[in-house]
């Protein structure tokens, strides 16, 4: 059985307030109009909702019953609404560390510039969070993960200062540092690879690896060697004059930036943001 929505508020403000004037005033409707939703709702149930007596109403059994039902349904409603609209101009973020302090931090204030209202928040790590309403965006193989998932696929060159690329240039060995990651399912960085793409013996290279990108950028950023990383990761430096490449040919790899299960963040500030990203990155 079908029955009015408008009736159904009518009733349940009623039943709230005890009173059809004040579900009157609550509605925005005249207490005629309350008593007549409410009657209608009534003839399709076949039951009274209220004892109506002089300057009052009270609740049937029957009305007891529904106006319980109808409140929790309506709250259960309105809980949800809450949500929706929050998460629909909020932007929880989780990421990688490297990622959220080469690209993203420095690039959230021209987002937001853009799209006044949304509040962003970064929280980083290197382990998979799936949250709710919380938007990840990690760093995998293109082989487990979904084509649609995919932001970006990923390059990856040497880096480093002039100074040290000048260095390099003249010295019989120099040091590169590349990352050990520290999910195991991914393959290595593709190092070898490089050097054979780019003619580099390896008799000339000090092969050192760390845990985390950023302590390779970090180093390669006090002219202490070359880092051999993301392009994706470096480009800001390449664009600001302090890194350059090494001279040489980026090989493509097995890696990329995606958000897993991307199709379901389907509301209209996170469908913007994953566009924006994307043409950030």
């Amino acid at each position: 059985m079908q029955v009015s929505l408008q009736a159904l508020k009518a009733f349940e403000s009623a039943a709230r307030h005890g009173s059809f004037k004040a579900a009157a005033h609550e509605l925005s409707l005249t207490p005629t109009a309350i008593s007549h939703h409410v009657q209608n709702l009534e003839s399709r149930l076949n039951v009274s909702l209220f004892h109506r007596k002089v300057r009052k109403i009270e609740l049937t059994e029957a009305g007891k019953k529904l106006a319980l039902a109808a409140t929790s349904g309506f709250r259960t409603i309105a809980m949800a609404i809450d949500e929706i609209k929050f998460s629909g101009n909020n932007i929880l973020i989780s990421t990688t560390t490297a990622l959220a302090s080469m690209r993203l931090i420095p690039a959230i204030e021209e987002y937001m510039r853009l799209h006044p209202g949304v509040l962003i928040d970064v929280s980083t790590g290197e382990s998979f969070d799936n949250y709710p309403n919380t938007l990840p965006i990690r760093f995998g193989s293109t082989e487990s993960v979904k084509t649609s998932d995919i932001l970006k696929h990923e390059k990856f060159d040497a880096f480093g200062t002039p100074s040290y690329l000048d260095f390099s240039s003249k010295a019989d060995r120099f040091k590169i540092i590349s990352t050990r990651w520290k999910n195991r399912k991914l393959p290595p960085a593709p190092v070898h690879a490089w050097l054979e793409k780019n003619g580099i013996e390896q008799s000339k290279v000090e092969y050192v690896t760390y845990d985390q990108e950023l302590i390779g950028i970090q180093e390669a950023l006090l002219g202490k060697a070359l880092v051999f990383c993301s392009t994706t990761l470096t480009a800001p430096l390449i664009t600001a004059g302090i890194f350059h490449s090494f001279n040489s040919k980026p090989v493509d790899t097995e890696f990329c930036f995606y958000c897993p299960d991307k199709e379901k963040y389907d509301t209209r500030t996170h469908e913007a943001f994953l566009l924006w990203l994307e043409k950030l990155l």
